[in-house]
């Protein structure tokens, strides 16, 4: 039964799903991955697809930016499409110097400024962390010809007017990199009981913006970290 916001039927989708912010990199992904997959929504310019990969059915669909768009299709893939695990693969701003665009940081945790999952546990700061086995699998993908960073992210619910002290302090306590939709992404796989992982290309340098990606560059620049994800979300259950 379609959704307000996905027209498309129960078994359209995948058990496991990557999802960029932006639908035409959603496209772009499945034509590389998958040339022969099949659009199975198409709501608000928010595209999906589902094919196979490597003997094994993915779905790739578009989240849109921010923590709100990114719950209300995440929420309806893993409550009504049996989505089991959704992998991320965006753009973030590094925070440190060390940590350069092109380079790839997978999220093992995120921070966020948001309030969107304090509602899981009244009165409790629930954690916003990565679904181990996806982490993990991710990792292990990783070669010498590419710069991995695993560590913690930023989710932030606002893209212009962030203080340079919280930059800094961010900073200070470990955090790689800065984005938008993370933090949802792992309190709704704890929520409904499912597995997230996100897996970032660097596109900006909060810290050193002379390095920071063309608008071009910044939506082709995403094959490292989609090979990662790929390796994730079809990694075998145990």
């Amino acid at each position: 039964m379609a959704t307000p916001h996905i027209d498309a039927s129960y078994g359209d989708f995948a058990p496991a799903v990557l999802m960029p912010g932006d639908p035409l990199r959603a496209q772009r992904m499945a034509s590389i991955l998958m040339p022969d997959a099949q659009l199975v929504t198409h709501v608000r310019g928010i595209t999906g697809f589902t094919g196979e990969l490597h003997g094994k059915p993915l779905s790739i669909m578009a989240s849109g930016m921010g923590q709100p768009s990114l719950a209300i299709y995440a929420t309806e893939l893993f409550t009504q499409f049996g989505v089991q695990r959704i992998v991320r693969v965006g753009t973030a701003g590094s925070l440190r110097l060390d940590v350069h665009p092109g380079d790839v940081v997978i999220a093992m945790g995120a921070h966020t400024d948001s309030n969107f999952n304090d509602a899981l546990v009244p009165g409790v700061r629930v954690s916003a962390v990565a679904s181990y086995r996806l982490l993990s699998s991710a990792v292990a993908a990783a070669d010498e010809s590419m710069r991995v960073f695993v560590g913690t992210v930023h989710s932030a619910d606002h893209f212009y007017g962030n203080p340079e002290s919280q930059t800094e302090d961010l900073a200070a306590v470990g955090t790689l990199a800065v984005e938008m939709e993370t933090a949802a992404l792992y309190g709704l796989g704890a929520k409904f009981g499912k597995e997230a992982l996100s897996v970032l290309t660097i596109s900006d340098s909060i810290v050193n913006p002379e390095e920071n990606m063309g608008a071009q560059e910044r939506e082709t620049t995403f094959q490292k970290a989609l090979k990662l994800a790929v390796a994730a979300a079809l990694s075998d259950e145990n």
